[in-house]
């Protein structure tokens, strides 16, 4: 199936960075760093973490790293974007989950230095919108490599 997908993959980014940068600053504007809102006790909270680290809060010592590599897959995204012609949507929902994510923490990283996190389920650690859209991109990413195998 082909897709005329370029105004699908920067909205539904669009909409991912909005909805990305919007939740962060509520999270920064409301919280100190370390405190935690309960939404459902011992399931949900919500935690306000700046991390300085990748995805999920590894590789905590990185900062410069993710940003060169963020810069890196943005850029690369965006020229295959540019030079494909058509694509499948799962292909196109992932860059768009990816290029949206991607560009959320970057604006953090680049900002402030670190990243904010503030998603706590407490058996997982803390993350955001962003970190939740790259790895769902990143899933359907590798789903749409599978299903196109010979």
């Amino acid at each position: 199936m082909t897709y005329r997908f370029r105004p699908y993959i920067f909205l539904t980014a669009a909409v991912i960075f909005a909805a990305d940068r919007l939740s962060k600053y509520l999270a920064a504007a409301n919280l100190d760093p370390g405190e935690s809102v309960r939404v459902i006790s011992g399931i949900f909270h919500i935690t306000l973490v700046l991390n300085n680290g990748a995805a999920f809060g590894i590789f905590k010592s990185g900062a410069g790293f993710f940003i060169v590599f963020s810069i890196a897959a943005i850029a690369l995204m965006m020229f295959f974007i540019m030079r494909s012609h058509t694509m499948d949507v799962i292909t196109a929902t992932a860059f768009a989950f990816i290029l949206g994510g991607a560009s959320g923490n970057l604006v953090d990283r680049l900002k402030f230095g670190y990243v904010i996190d503030f998603l706590d389920f407490r058996v997982w650690p803390v993350f955001n919108i962003a970190d939740s859209a790259i790895t769902i991109g990143v899933i359907l990413l590798a789903l749409a490599m599978f299903l196109k195998r010979p």
